[in-house]
């Protein structure tokens, strides 16, 4: 049974992800939360927002890749925004875009936070694949 996507008319119309997302049985990959932060444990990006959300696609598609899953198995996405603007939004729909699924896009989250762990990190994303058996 295929992954299957729900946009209820009773909620606001999605851009970019779907409300709801039933996932069939199969193996389930969780990646914690990544950041833009090279193997050498450098900042990528550091002070450029849209040169951080880049990076941090390519460390999911990484994480991913190890567990033996890519982009299409993710069912659910978590972004943490170091004081959210709406200005990052079109940036974040952009660079999701050339990565998730735009017809079939996951379930998403966008929260606003303070700050992160390391000063000059501006975005950490985390996900949910479910790669079907």
């Amino acid at each position: 049974m295929p992954k299957e996507f729900y946009n209820p008319p009773a909620l606001n119309p999605a851009n970019g992800f779907t409300h709801v997302v039933a996932a069939p049985a199969g193996r389930t990959v969780y990646v914690s939360g990544q950041v833009s932060v090279n193997e050498r444990a450098e900042v990528v990006g550091k002070g450029d927002f849209r040169a951080q959300v880049e990076y941090t696609f390519v460390n999911l598609g990484a994480a991913l890749a190890a567990a033996g899953a890519t982009f299409k198995d993710v069912v659910k996405v978590s972004y943490f925004v170091v004081g959210l603007k709406p200005e990052h939004v079109p940036i974040i729909r952009e660079v999701r875009r050339k990565h998730l699924n735009p017809d079939s896009p996951p379930a998403s989250t966008l929260v606003g936070v303070e700050a992160l762990v390391v000063p000059d990190w501006l975005i950490e994303i985390e996900l949910i694949a479910v790669v079907e058996g």
